[in-house]
């Protein structure tokens, strides 16, 4: 798989929080894709505080049938402080690592983290899509910015997820009567074709099939 080097890795916080607000502009949230999506990967990123290690585990499955076709894995030793806003320059070095090991491009990556809902617009997806040039959104667990109304109770209802008056993402509700995950656009898509490839891929589920996978897998491999 081919990546493209932004940047260097060995950056101080505060240099870390300007090149996310230049690289921003650099992030493109409408679709710039025309071949159907055949593949979609997923990542699943671990921190070993005791070897002092990053663990990196990547699935890409076919799509829509959602089964596994390729694995690929990555160890690293951490680089990066733990700062809140800034995990994608604790975790991306891995995850890039992994990814370069897959001999099957994936058509769209779905990141367990944010893409622009994030405080400078930069979260993980942000940052995996300009580095691969795949498509790529963030599918979280859980809010880092932004504010949502009333949210449906069954599966594919949706509420749209505001910070500083700009809609950032949607609360996406991917099973009946569960909690939602947080969609919003990495790189080259945008969140109304995301939001459908995100409920797509989670068709039983709370969390998408490659996350549940990816991190499936990562347990495995700890065994």
């Amino acid at each position: 798989m081919k990546i493209t080097k932004l940047h260097e890795w060995n950056l101080a916080p505060r240099e870390a929080i300007e090149l996310q607000k230049q690289l921003a502009y650099e992030v493109v949230t409408r679709d710039e894709f025309d071949a159907p999506i055949k593949t979609v990967a997923g990542i699943d990123l671990g921190i070993d505080v005791k070897n002092d290690t990053c663990r990196a585990v990547v699935v890409v499955l076919n799509f829509p049938q959602l089964d596994l076709i390729e694995t690929a894995e990555a160890i690293l030793p951490i680089q990066f402080p733990y700062v809140p806003g800034l995990l994608s320059f604790r975790e991306t070095p891995v995850a890039v690592v992994a990814l370069e090991k897959l001999t099957v491009t994936p058509d769209l990556i779905l990141c367990d983290g944010q893409g622009i809902a994030h405080p400078r617009r930069f979260g993980i997806a942000c940052h995996i899509g300009l580095i691969t040039g795949v498509p790529s959104v963030g599918v979280a667990k859980s809010l880092l910015v932004g504010k949502y109304g009333s949210l449906g109770l069954t599966r594919g209802s949706t509420a749209p997820l505001i910070h500083q008056n700009e809609r950032v993402g949607v609360a996406l509700r991917t099973k009946d009567n569960t909690q939602p995950v947080y969609v919003s656009a990495g790189h080259k898509i945008s969140l109304e074709t995301a939001t459908g490839y995100v409920l797509q891929c989670a068709p039983k589920y709370r969390l998408p099939e490659t996350t549940r996978l990816a991190d499936k897998m990562a347990s495995y491999r700890k065994k």
